[in-house]
């Protein structure tokens, strides 16, 4: 196990602990299954006392910031509220967009409706901002870059949902009759936290974290790009 946490590691020091976290695995713990993994559960035994400073998603990959001070828990919490903090996600999505760029400003509102999903609701919803960049195109999906400006629940899922571009293996969000079949397919929700820009709590430099992209995710892009495997 202590070889595979090396491999998620990103960054640490006394302050912060950044890690690529890998699909499937939970920020917090499941309140009716308290025995499921979870970060702290699995990375605390290892690196001590972790705070956590953000969420992603159980089936979302990529860099995920902790703590390892309540001072720098502190220090990230600000940033955090003061939306100083700047997040990169790449997703496959579903379709090809008209648009180049777009920035999609609908508001949310969580828990909208049975199945507990966020919904586009104008009467009670909260600002909510994504700015959405097309990367690459191909056979029926497309390749975002995507900055949330704020930080509402599924915000990212939701917007493009409405839209009409689920990601790709959103189960929640995703058209239920969806029969596209891929070359290879990904696991897991196509949606990963590639890069988070903070300023650090002691030094208040500027520092930029990258995760890779999960191996089956980067599999499918080699293989769409190629059209080979191998």
């Amino acid at each position: 196990m202590e070889n595979e946490l090396s491999k998620w590691v990103i960054y640490s020091d006394e302050h912060l602990l950044v890690i690529n976290k890998p699909p499937g695995l939970r920020v917090l713990p499941d309140g009716y299954h308290p025995e499921i993994e979870h970060v702290r559960a699995v990375l605390e035994p290892h690196f001590g006392r972790l705070w956590i400073v953000h969420r992603l998603d159980k089936e979302t990959s990529g860099v995920l910031l902790l703590a390892r001070t309540a001072g720098a828990h502190r220090s990230l919490n600000l940033q955090f509220d003061r939306h100083s903090v700047e997040k990169i996600y790449h997703a496959l999505i579903l379709g090809v967009p008209a648009w180049e760029e777009m920035t999609i400003d609908f508001p949310l509102r969580t828990n909208g409706d049975r199945r507990h999903r966020t919904v586009v609701d104008y009467k009670r919803g909260k600002t909510a901002m994504t700015f959405c960049k097309r990367l690459e195109t191909f056979a029926g999906c497309t390749l975002l870059s995507i900055q949330p400006k704020t930080g509402r629940t599924h915000q990212i899922r939701a917007h493009l949902a409405h839209l009409g571009h689920p990601i790709l293996g959103d189960r929640l969000y995703g058209f239920r009759d969806e029969k596209m079949t891929f070359s290879l397919s990904i696991e897991h929700i196509a949606l990963h936290a590639l890069s988070l820009t903070v300023d650090h709590p002691q030094s208040g430099k500027r520092v930029c974290f990258e995760a890779a992209y999960p191996l089956d995710f980067d599999n499918w892009l080699r293989i769409s790009r190629t059209g080979m495997v191998g």
